[in-house]
Parts: C-alpha cells; sequence; structure tokens
C-alpha cells in the first residue's frame, strides 16, 4: 500500500481506538452459547450472535464483552436453556427446546399457522410476541430479546414423493423428541419415530426410518440429500429462534447497557432471518443440483395437509396449555393476514 497522508492518519486512528478499547478492561462479560457453527456465512445462529457480539462490544466502548461458545461447546440446546436459567451462562439462542420450559411457546409450531415468514415475523415483532415474552420471562427467568428464524420445517424420505397426507402413509418419520411433532405426523399419516438429532445421520442411512423434517438449511447443510432421495415443500412448522438472557444479568446492567443490549439483539434477530432465507434459497437449488426430486404440493394439497394435521394438534396444544394462547396465536395471525 503507497503511503499517504491520508493512509497514516486512517491507520493511527484505528490504533488509537483499539489501543481505547485495550485500555480499558472489560467491566461485564455476556457469555452466549448456541449449537449452530459460528461460520457467519451459514449459520444463522452464528451470523446473529457475531453481530450481536460486535454491536455491543463496538457501542459500550468495551465496557461490555461478549464470549460466543458456538457448536454445542456447553451442550445442546436443553442444556443451554438450565444453564442460563441457572446464570451459569448469561445468555442463549435456540429454538424448540424453549417450548419444553415455556410450553406457551408451541403455539408457534402449530401446523401451518403461518402462511409465509413475512407473516411470522410481523406477528413474532408485534403484541403477540412481545405478550409471549413476557409470559415465558415470568415462568423460566429468562428474557426473549429478540426472535429469530430456523425457517420452515419440510418433509424428506427414500421411497417415493409425497404430495398429500395419504403419500404419508406408512413411512416411519423421525421427529423431535418433542410430543406436539409426534402428534402433527401421526395425524397425517405418518409413523412418527422421535430419536434426538446426534442419532439422525445414521437412523436413515441404515433405515431405521424413512424420512425427516426439517429446514431446507439443515437439509442441505448436513447432506441429507446423499441418502434422503424425496423433498416435500409443505413448510408444515415455522421453526423460531428465540434470543435470551438470564433477567438476573440484565436487570445486572445500567440503563444504557440494557439498551445496548436490546439495540444488538433486534438487530441480531433481523440478520439471523436474512442468513436463514439466503442459505434456504441458496440450499434448495443445490438440493435440486444433487438430485433430489421436490414436491411443491397445490395450494388444495397444502389445505388437505392443513385439514389433516392441525385439528389432532390443536386439540392435543390446548389439553396441555389451555385455550388462551391457542386463540391469541391464531387471532394474531389471522389480524395480519386480513
Amino acid at each position: 500500500m503507497k503511503l499517504t497522508v491520508k493512509n497514516v492518519t486512517l491507520t493511527l486512528a484505528s490504533v488509537a481506538i483499539a489501543a481505547s478499547f485495550s485500555a480499558h478492561a472489560a467491566e461485564v462479560t455476556l457469555t452466549l452459547g448456541h449449537v449452530d457453527p459460528q461460520e457467519w456465512t451459514t449459520s444463522k445462529k452464528g451470523a446473529a450472535s457475531k453481530v450481536f457480539k460486535e454491536l455491543v462490544e463496538a457501542e459500550s466502548g468495551g465496557r461490555i464483552e461478549v464470549d460466543i461458545y458456538p457448536a454445542s461447546q456447553l451442550g445442546g440446546e436443553t442444556d443451554l436453556v438450565q444453564s442460563a436459567q441457572e446464570g451459569t451462562l448469561s445468555m442463549t439462542m435456540v429454538s424448540g427446546a424453549f417450548a419444553k420450559v415455556c410450553q406457551e411457546a408451541s403455539v408457534l409450531e402449530i401446523p401451518y399457522l403461518f402462511p409465509s415468514a413475512p407473516v411470522a415475523w410481523e406477528v413474532l415483532d408485534g403484541e403477540f410476541g412481545k405478550a409471549l415474552s413476557e409470559n415465558c420471562l415470568a415462568k423460566t427467568g429468562l428474557r426473549t430479546l429478540a426472535y429469530g428464524e430456523t425457517g420452515f420445517r419440510n418433509f424428506t424420505n427414500s421411497k417415493r414423493p409425497i404430495a398429500e397426507p395419504k403419500d404419508l402413509e406408512g413411512l416411519k418419520i423421525r421427529v423431535m423428541t418433542l410430543p406436539l411433532y409426534v402428534e402433527m405426523v401421526k395425524a397425517m399419516g405418518g409413523e412418527p419415530t422421535p430419536i434426538a438429532w446426534p442419532e439422525v445421520p445414521s437412523a436413515l442411512t441404515t433405515g431405521v426410518v424413512d424420512g425427516q423434517e426439517n429446514p431446507i438449511s439443515v437439509i442441505y447443510g448436513n447432506k441429507f440429500y446423499e441418502f434422503q432421495n424425496h423433498l416435500t415443500l409443505d413448510g408444515h412448522v415455522y421453526g423460531t429462534d428465540f434470543l435470551l438472557i438470564n433477567e438476573d444479568v440484565f436487570a445486572g446492567l445500567n440503563d444504557a447497557d440494557r439498551a445496548i443490549v436490546e439495540r444488538a439483539a433486534k438487530v441480531a434477530g433481523l440478520v439471523g432471518r436474512a442468513i436463514q432465507q439466503i442459505n434456504s434459497a441458496e440450499g434448495l437449488s443445490q438440493l435440486a443440483s444433487n438430485g433430489m426430486t421436490i414436491t411443491t404440493p397445490t395450494t388444495a394439497q397444502l389445505e388437505l395437509f392443513r385439514e389433516a394435521a392441525q385439528p389432532a394438534v390443536l386439540e392435543w396444544l390446548r389439553g396441555q396449555i389451555g385455550d388462551t394462547w391457542v386463540d391469541k396465536a391464531q387471532a394474531a395471525v389471522a389480524s395480519v393476514t386480513k
């Protein structure tokens, strides 16, 4: 690089800023754990946590340091939620595991509740999302700073195309170890098989199950195309990421630092959504290139899926948490889509 007065000035300014940061030891250290890789261009949680860290440390002038523990370094999502509740971890970003400690969050996983991602964003960023956050805070001691995105979940299998619920009959489908997913697949005519995530690749390759359901980015990122021939874009559940902070940790910050954390979290949630959307679009193209047969159900066929899955799940969910939050979720979506 050719040295100029401008270059020297900019370099000295950068050094001065770095020296200013290093001269002041962090007054607060926030620890943030998640299960995804930290590579921000391919990981929504990685991208969200990186943006959160950079914004908080920059805005606080280095007074707040954010240490990130990605890729399940501190355990799975259930472990991370527990650690955050206990305060041994300041923050975490998780998806389905949060519903294990705040059952009302399960309403977000009502089959075919959200017709599109923008509708889900509007609901989550509006009054319903705020009310759900306050409810879960009271129950868990974890404050939801922002809602990110895991993406719409879709079926894959090794046997045949699935265009309607009847095509699921007789297929063993791996589901998360959550009762809602068992009820959903059973209602559609499939044979739900709860299997922990680390065991899924083996279960698929050995034929323990015929298929599974996950967002596009997960299907592509884990190379499920190597042993799953068919993908159905039914989008049965919209997966949500929750960026959570221990309430005692949050309350221990001063007003200015709480504002910094909240602003950074909102941006982080949006960035996570953006990365997820990019990865879903790119992943779909790559899955097709790798030989997967992709079935896109018609509007009428999607209605058949909804009619099969939703009543059974709603009945089960109302039995678990009552009517209030189920009705609130459906009303919030109806208000946005009217």
